[in-house]
């Protein structure tokens, strides 16, 4: 357990971070620090993104919706997560939510949702879902938030496939055992809808050449399951390759 809260800062919107350097923290992360974890001036954060790596601060400022940290030292130089994309049909809110939280904490790098025959929801709410990708990221230590695309269809999205990305489709009702592949980083993992992929679905992924079949047993999965699942396999091939 961590001894001091964990903040993404977007790099976006902040200069390079340096030892003895100023942050002012966005309102709703004034309002953590203070209201929620109730800390005081002179207690510890730790801040990171991709950019900058992760560091060691103090608040030096904190009063409702304002908070100011000084950074003293960094803890872990930047490195990008080596982990996979996924590809998903968006589910029902709480599962797209489960979805987004479980991939971050694997290594997603990259969420594409994507419109497929069976799918029962068409729209995302991005800005709720780059809140629970961020909120996971700072729980689970690692140092970058994925990127989330906005929603697509899978047939466009096929037909732009690039050369030399595997995507590694988890088809239902396999009697193959569950076992990890050999995946390399920047590889994708494709997730169905609740209804898995209908036939002519099946049918277009068989018959693309950077498509691989991926076996999650004989037993029919929950799409969030699934997705957890896949990518947990998918990963462990990463080491090996």
């Amino acid at each position: 357990m961590r001894d001091c809260p964990r903040l993404f800062i977007s790099p976006e919107t902040t200069a390079p971070m340096a030892p003895g350097g100023m942050l002012d923290l966005e309102p709703g992360q004034a309002h953590y620090l203070g209201t929620v974890m109730r800390q005081q001036v002179g207690g510890a954060v730790t801040v990171f993104n991709a950019r900058d790596g992760e560091w060691r601060g103090v608040i030096d400022h904190l009063r409702r919706d304002r908070c100011r940290i000084r950074l003293t030292e960094r803890t872990r130089a930047p490195r990008p997560t080596p982990g996979l994309g996924l590809l998903f049909a968006p589910l029902k809110r709480d599962a797209t939510e489960t979805v987004i939280r479980m991939g971050t904490e694997l290594g997603v790098t990259h969420f594409r949702p994507v419109v497929s025959e069976r799918t029962n929801t068409h729209r995302i709410n991005a800005a709720r879902l780059e809140s629970i990708a961020i909120e996971a990221a700072e729980q689970c230590e690692r140092l970058d938030v994925p990127v989330i695309d906005p929603l697509a269809d899978l047939p466009l999205v096929l037909s732009r496939w690039p050369d030399g990305v595997s995507l590694f489709a988890a088809l239902e009702r396999s009697e193959a055992p569950a076992t990890p592949v050999a995946a390399r980083p920047g590889d994708y993992v494709l997730i169905g809808p609740e209804g898995g992929f209908s036939p002519r679905e099946h049918d277009i992924l068989r018959g693309r050449a950077s498509v691989r079949p991926l076996s999650l047993g004989g037993l029919v999965l929950r799409a969030d399951t699934a997705a957890a699942a896949a990518l947990a396999l998918v990963g462990a091939g990463l080491k090996a390759v």
